[in-house]
Order: C-alpha cells, then structure tokens, then sequence
C-alpha cells in the first residue's frame, strides 16, 4: 500500500523559511570579511575562466601558471583605466590656481545670497566658517589615521580578491567535482546544468556592463566635447564608470560633474552638463541597457532596486555592485527547481511568459 507523503501546513512552511532567512542574514552579515572579497573572486574568476583556458590549450600553460597570467591581464586593464583617470585628474592640478580664485568667486557669491535671504552678514558667516575650519584642523591627527586605516583595509580588500580569484580559478574542476558528487543521483543534470548557465550569464552580464560603460563614456565625452566643457574626457569617464551601479550611479555621476563643471565653467555649461547626463542615461536606460546587459539578467526593476538597497545596507557600497549578479544567481536556481518556479518568476517578470508564447507561436 503506497505511503502518502504527508505536507506541513502553509504557516508551518513559511514559519521555516523566515527562519533560514534570518539565519541567513546573520551568516552574511557576520561573514563579511570573508564572503564579500570571496564573491568578488567567484565573479573575476568566471569572467577570467575562458582566458585561462585559452592560455592552457593554446600556450599548454600549467593551470597555476595560467590562472596567475590571467590575473595579470585583470590588474593590467584595471590599472590603465586608473591611469587614464589620473591623467585627466592631473589636469586638474596643473589649473588650481584657477580653480581656487573661481571657487572663491562663488563662494563670494554665495555669502551675497545668504546675506539678503537669511539676512546674516558676511562677518558672521565668515566667524562661523573659521570656527568650523579650527575644529577640522584639531581633528587631523584623527582624520588622517582613520583615512589611513582605511586605504590600508581597501588595499586589503583587493589583495584578498585577487588570491580568492586564483584558488577559484586554479582549483575549478575540484569545486564543479564536489557541486555534482554532493547533488549526484536524479538531479545531478540539472546542478550541472544550472552551474554552466551561472558561468554563461554571470560572463555576459559583466562583459555587457564593461561594454555599456565604454558607450555611455563615448557618448558622454563626445556630447560635453561638443558643448565645450572643460574636462571633458574625465567627466565622460565619471559618468561611464558609475553608470555601472544601477539607479544610484547616475545620481552620483550628476552630481560630481555638475560641481566639477561649476568649478570649472560658466552656470550655462553647468546646466548644459546636467541636461546632457539625464539625456544620456535616459539613451542607456531605454535603449542601450535592454540590448547590451538586458537580454542577459532578465530581472524586473522592482526587485533589482530592492536588491541594491538591501545589498548597500548589508555590505555597503560592494554590495550595491554584488546586488544584481547574486539575484541573477539565485534566479537560475529557483527557474530549474519545480517548487522554487513561481519565486523565479517574481524575480524575472511577465516578459518571460511573453518570450515563451512568442516562441510556440513560432514553432506552430
């Protein structure tokens, strides 16, 4: 006599994945030292994998050779985008004279406003700013240890994600080994296949956010170009670069080429530049993200900006980077288990359902 396979009740259920949840929380934020540089690694090491294959089959390159090569190639890219925005920051400090004597104008300026709109003299103003200038400078020795530290912490950081990224790419074929000999049995083809679609979508989604970063950059240099602002190379650069976080970036990206285009520019560029970055993202949003980096994370807006906000309360800025790719994840995951199906779908949207008629209308 077939035994019945007896399910717990709704609250029950939910009462255990609230638990795990809050368990889970726990774990990642008290395993941040360890799990933030390690989830850096995962995802240099699968954009790298192809590389260190390319070394070991074409040069017949040693696994530990090649996958330190292919980090060599990482911190080469990374290291001549540093150098491109350093050159264009040095141009900046070659004109400080100038800069000091606009901001100063502006800051003249400004004490005007608030003398006729407060109606609080200049003196005063300038009484408080020289109190408030003391107060800075007594606490410089604590300022400067603490800004120390944390460039000594960052430094860390990268140097972790670095080592992180060769074991994972020098130890690769263990860790897929052990994925599918602990999943072995009935649903051993489906790990294996969620791992290569993970490795598949994780590699396009951050090539397709290396190459939107360089169109928004072209884009944005060739617009302030045009229009005449000065710095126009590092402003593009700046608005291509923190177009990579989603939502939040754009802001960031306004407001420092605003100010440095304040500094630098008359209030008519100012607001030619604001303009044009709002114009450029409006292009990116609608048009340049569905087709580069769109058709590779298919996720909805509402959960990638739940997913940010909470990845930035977590793990702070990181984990506004590491937001989007660990839905992505566990998308993959919840679309190829039957029970996790219908949290895979309020991850990704109605377009699938659209995508998937779309193509059986095709078919028939």
């Amino acid at each position: 006599m077939p035994t019945k396979k007896l399910i717990a009740p709704f609250y029950e259920r939910l009462a255990l994945v609230l638990i795990g949840v809050c368990i889970l929380g726990y774990v990642v934020v008290a395993g941040k030292e360890i799990l933030d540089p390690m989830i850096f690694g995962f995802l240099f090491a699968v954009l790298l994998l192809p590389v260190s294959n390319l070394l070991e089959k074409k040069l017949r390159l040693p696994r530990s050779a090649s996958s330190f090569v292919s980090i060599l190639l990482l911190v080469g890219f990374v290291g001549g985008v540093l150098y491109l925005i350093g050159s264009q920051i040095s141009k900046i400090a070659n004109d400080w004279p100038m800069l000091q004597t606009q901001v100063k104008d502006s800051i003249t300026n400004l004490q005007a406003w608030v003398q006729d709109t407060f109606h609080i003299n200049a003196h005063k103003q300038i009484t408080y700013v020289n109190s408030t200038a003391d107060k800075i400078m007594a606490s410089g020795t604590a300022v400067l240890g603490t800004t120390f530290g944390a460039v000594s912490s960052l430094v860390l950081f990268y140097v972790f994600i670095l080592i992180f990224t060769f074991f994972i790419l020098f130890y690769r074929r263990l860790l897929f080994r052990f994925i599918t000999w602990v999943f072995s049995g009935d649903h051993k083809d489906i790990v294996v296949d969620i791992v290569e679609n993970v490795q598949k979508i994780l590699r396009q989604y951050i090539l397709g956010l290396l190459i939107e970063m360089v169109i928004v950059s072209g884009m944005a240099i060739t617009v302030f170009y045009l229009v005449g602002i000065k710095y126009a190379a590092l402003l593009g650069i700046i608005v291509g670069v923190f177009n990579i976080i989603p939502y939040i970036g754009i802001f960031t990206a306004l407001l420092l080429s605003t100010i440095v285009t304040f500094a630098t520019g008359t209030i008519s560029q100012t607001l030619t530049v604001a303009i044009s970055v709002v114009g450029i993202h409006a292009v990116d949003a609608n048009f340049l993200l569905p087709a580069v980096v769109g058709s590779k994370v298919r996720l909805n807006a509402l959960i990638s900006f739940i997913g940010i906000i909470i990845g930035e309360m977590i793990w702070g800025l990181s984990g506004m980077f590491l937001s989007i790719p660990v839905i992505a994840i566990f998308k993959i995951i919840f679309d190829r288990v039957d029970s996790l199906k219908p949290w895979g779908y309020l991850l990704g949207g109605d377009y699938e359902y659209k995508d998937s008629a779309a193509k059986e209308m095709k078919t028939e």
